[in-house]
Order: structure tokens, then C-alpha cells, then sequence
């Protein structure tokens, strides 16, 4: 296991290699110019300099190189200074973004203990609700429960975070006034008023965010229970006496859970899609809403480096759910 694990890791940076390149190019490719919002006052050599100041005079090879050993050279090695003291990366030209004139890694960890309080919160939830939900469905098929889950689960895996969180903001923000429709990134909490204020305004983004975890899970935990439940060794458990709570949580869930835990693991990075939609309509100042401005103000390092640590985060799950699989399923050696 550690040496297949070993070498799908290895395997990992080609690909990754691979897509930053795409990725630069697409963004190389895509219409806009930095000096758009520069104010039309300013002379044509003044912007002229500032594009080479902005390293956008360098031919596109060079422009990568440099990106790439910023990122996975500089940045590791400023951890690493922050982390133990040392004076590795100093003097070292860092990623900088053009919109906020400041290191790029150093703004994503402002923002990412936002998007990581909504985003992680919102999908233990909706594991938490999913697999009782898909559970209960799978054993009690065709019954009103399992119609009524089904019903719910299609429209919240068919409707689009967009509607949905207009829809929650206008019913319980506007409507009934229980929950505030935008969420205080400013606030500390220190005391029980604080925290409680915390937990009200994460209600609505970790609900829509939730919605569409809860829906994709729990189909997928149904029709897993579905398929061993009429296998031949849960009836010989039957035969053998053991109680039906035995049979169905200790036997069937075990590999049920084994395809579910793969979509749990590769969901993960999806959320994050989601998040980005959530944040701009809930006012999150996040990750998702950084990525959003950073679009529109043409700030490409920024851009480059969101979308790649997204691409990351889609490669690495990748791997954590092949290695689960094999470590759930004792029918699969990867020696």
C-alpha cells in the first residue's frame, strides 16, 4: 500500500506539470488587458513601464518558468522560514498579485479560513444528513419515506446554488427575518453572543452548500445498500440468527460504504465550485469571491494560482480515494 501510494504520488507531478501549463495558457489566451483599469489620464510610456513592471514585456516561456519556480520553490521555502525561523527564501521574488500589490499565497491565507469554516462545515453536514437519509431509503424501499427522500434529493441535486441561495435569503432573511443575509467575515468570536452570531450567519451558506452534498450522497448511499442487501451473505446472517440491526449497520453498511467513500473523497474538490457561487451571493469573503475579483480586475498570477491549487486539491483526492478503496475493500491489493 505505502509503495503504490508512493508512486501514485510521483505520478501526480507530471500531471500536475501538465496542467499548470494548460492553465497558464488559457489564461495567456483569454481576452483583457492589466492595464485596462489604469486611468485614461496616464500616459501611453507610463503604462508601458508599468507592464514591465508587472513582467508582462518577457516572452511567455520565460513568464512560466518564473511562475513555476515562484510557486513550487519560493512559497515552499517561505513556509518553511515561517515555520522554523530560518532565512531561506529571503530576497526571493514571491508571486505577486496585480490587483492587490502584496504576495499572492499571502492573501489566499487571509481568505481561506473563511471558505474553509463554510465549505467544511457544510459538507460534514451533508454527510451527516446523506448516509441515514440513503440508510433508511435503501431499507425501507418504495415506502414514503424513501419516495419523499427521493423527491427531495432530485431537487436539491437539479437546482443550482445560485437559485437556491437567492431563495433561502428572500424566505428566511427577508420574509421571516431570522438569519442575516450577509455574512460578517469581520467578526471575532469571543464570548457565547459572538459565537452564537457565528453559527446564525453560517446557517443559510452551509444549507446550500449542504443541499447538493446531502442529494449526491445519499443516492449514491441508497443504491450501494440497494445492491448488497440481496446478496447471499446478508441472508445467511439472517439464517444465522443475527439481529437485523446487526445485519444491516455491521454487515451491508461496511460494503456499502466502500463506493460511497470514493464519491465522498472526489467530492471535495466540487465543493469548492460551489463555494464560489455561495460566497458571491452570501457576501463570503472568501476564497471564491477572491478568485471572482481577481477575474474581472485581470489579475492573472492570482487567477493562475487559485485555479491551480483547486487542480491540486481535484488530483490529491484522487489519489486519497483510490488508496481508501483498497484500504475498505480487502478484495483489492495494490502490492
Amino acid at each position: 500500500m505505502l509503495t503504490y501510494t508512493i508512486r501514485r504520488f510521483v505520478l501526480a507531478i507530471p500531471t500536475l506539470l501538465f496542467i499548470s501549463l494548460v492553465i497558464f495558457l488559457l489564461l495567456e489566451l483569454a481576452p483583457g488587458d492589466p492595464m485596462a483599469q489604469v486611468p485614461l489620464t496616464v500616459p501611453p510610456e507610463v503604462k508601458e513601464k508599468m507592464r514591465l513592471a508587472l513582467g508582462l514585456g518577457e516572452p511567455t516561456h520565460i513568464r512560466f518558468v518564473k511562475w513555476m519556480w515562484q510557486f513550487f520553490v519560493v512559497e515552499p521555502m517561505m513556509f518553511i522560514d515561517w515555520l522554523f525561523g530560518t532565512a531561506w527564501a529571503e530576497g526571493q521574488q514571491r508571486v505577486l498579485s496585480w490587483q492587490f500589490r502584496s504576495p499572492v499565497m499571502d492573501v489566499i491565507v487571509q481568505r481561506m479560513p473563511q471558505t474553509l469554516w463554510v465549505v467544511a462545515m457544510s459538507y460534514v453536514v451533508g454527510i451527516l444528513i446523506a448516509l441515514p437519509i440513503g440508510i433508511y431509503s435503501a431499507y425501507r424501499q418504495y415506502s414514503v419515506f424513501d419516495q419523499t427522500g427521493t423527491f427531495v434529493t432530485m431537487v436539491g441535486y437539479s437546482v443550482p446554488p445560485f437559485f437556491s441561495g437567492v431563495l433561502v435569503i428572500v424566505i428566511f432573511s427577508v420574509q421571516l427575518g431570522w438569519l442575516p443575509s450577509i455574512y460578517d467575515t469581520t467578526l471575532v468570536v469571543v464570548d457565547w453572543a459572538t459565537f452564537k452570531q457565528q453559527l446564525m450567519q453560517m446557517v443559510m451558506p452551509v444549507m446550500v452548500l449542504a443541499l447538493q452534498t446531502t442529494a449526491q450522497i445519499s443516492r449514491f448511499m441508497r443504491a450501494s445498500m440497494l445492491d448488497n442487501l440481496n446478496q447471499d451473505y446478508v441472508r445467511t446472517a439472517r439464517a444465522k440468527g443475527l439481529s437485523e440491526w446487526s445485519v444491516v449497520m455491521v454487515h451491508v453498511l461496511r460494503n456499502s460504504m466502500i463506493p460511497v467513500i470514493t464519491v465522498i473523497a472526489l467530492g471535495v474538490p466540487s465543493i469548492f465550485g460551489g463555494a464560489i457561487i455561495t460566497e458571491q451571493i452570501f457576501k463570503v469573503n472568501g476564497l471564491g469571491q477572491l478568485l471572482i475579483t481577481a477575474i474581472e480586475a485581470n489579475d492573472l498570477p492570482m487567477v493562475q494560482t487559485v485555479t491551480f491549487m483547486i487542480a491540486v486539491l481535484i488530483v490529491f483526492f484522487n489519489i486519497v480515494a483510490d488508496v481508501l478503496y483498497g484500504v475498505f475493500d480487502p478484495r483489492i491489493r495494490y502490492d
